[in-house]
């Protein structure tokens, strides 16, 4: 196994970590971000996940793909949240007037400090910021940490650690964005996909959530069994899906055995399975419409891509049984996903 430091403009690096069977993961220290990953196949080489091609394009087309998202990831309600008493009003970047994905710029905008780790059987970057007191509102000093590792099982693991000197907020995930194709340009409705999700959040317009759990039975959002986007797409009793054009939501996961979410080529090469130890995962599914981005030479249009964003669910703050996102002094911030990889 190896791992390779390259230039990736602006003052930013490029990490490439390369196991013994082929497989490539490369991360940057900026936002602390997946931009590609590669994996042989019997016709070839794929990248099966979505990124440019500079630092400087991810400032220029979109910020936020294949980032680490924090201090909160989805949405806050008006960007207002109490915390033992005392109201906080934090940033506002959404035309609704929510804070979404902490502020902007946060995580994703920083360029981290990075170490290089290895193992025999495992290579990893490990990155770390630290948020200052008052940044974008939120309350305390925020030392954390993303380790991206790679080991020759093919397995890609992120391990989030963090510490606070004040009681806070803290929430992250990642923004990969999959398409196991290897083509920006051919949408990902024709992969099939397994969630092991009896409820999603249902969501207002403005894209935050209600409160309600809903069950999936009997909904576009079951994904029990492997079902195709497509399937979900087209399906008539989507009033949730069609607010948005495809799903951008919570699911709170079973965690029976095996993974939490399967997610498989069209031509039945390439799968990933996500294990996490986090209660929710929130699916979105680059509902783009006409916005288009250039990516590697491509055009990325609607539904490119999907993402499978393992964290807390959005609106924890608001709703007790949505989760845990207050972080104290005496705590210490952990979280670990899995991706495995087969081909």
């Amino acid at each position: 196994m190896e791992v390779r430091q390259s230039d990736f403009g602006n003052g930013t690096n490029i990490f490439s970590m390369v196991n013994d069977n082929g497989v490539r993961l490369d991360v940057s220290d900026f936002g602390a971000r997946i931009v590609n990953l590669v994996v042989p196949t019997d016709t070839g080489e794929r990248n099966i996940v979505l990124g440019f091609e500079s630092s400087e394009d991810y400032t220029t087309q979109d910020s936020y793909i294949g980032a680490t998202i924090g201090r909160v990831a989805g949405r806050i309600n008006s960007g207002r949240f109490k915390l033992d008493g005392k109201t906080y009003q934090v940033q506002t970047n959404t035309e609704a007037g929510h804070t979404l994905h902490g502020g902007a710029p946060s995580f994703e905008g920083k360029i981290w400090q990075s170490q290089i780790i290895r193992t025999e059987d495992e290579v990893s970057v490990m990155f770390t910021l630290t948020s200052p007191d008052g940044e974008n509102g939120f309350p305390g000093n925020l030392t954390t940490s993303v380790t991206y590792s790679l080991n020759n099982q093919n397995e890609w693991t992120l391990v989030y650690q963090a510490q606070t000197d004040q009681t806070t907020l803290y929430n992250p995930t990642n923004h990969v964005y999959f398409n196991l194709t290897g083509d920006v340009e051919t949408p990902i409705d024709g992969h099939e996909l397994t969630v092991m999700a009896d409820h999603f959040a249902v969501l207002n317009s403005d894209g935050t959530v209600t409160g309600e759990k809903r069950d999936v039975s009997g909904t576009s959002f079951d994904f029990r069994t492997a079902k195709s986007l497509k399937d979900c797409f087209e399906l008539a009793n989507g009033a949730q899906k069609d607010l948005f054009s495809g799903i951008d939501h919570p699911f709170f996961l079973s965690h029976e055995k095996g993974a939490d979410v399967i997610l498989q080529s069209p031509d039945g090469k390439v799968s990933v399975e996500v294990e996490t130890d986090q209660e929710t995962i929130v699916i979105f599914t680059a509902n783009f419409g006409q916005d288009k981005m250039d990516m590697r030479g491509k055009t990325l249009g609607h539904h490119g891509g999907i993402t499978f964003e393992t964290q807390a669910a959005p609106g924890a703050i608001e709703f007790e049984d949505f989760g845990e996102i207050v972080l104290r002094p005496d705590q210490v911030y952990h979280a670990k996903t899995i991706y495995r990889l087969k081909f």
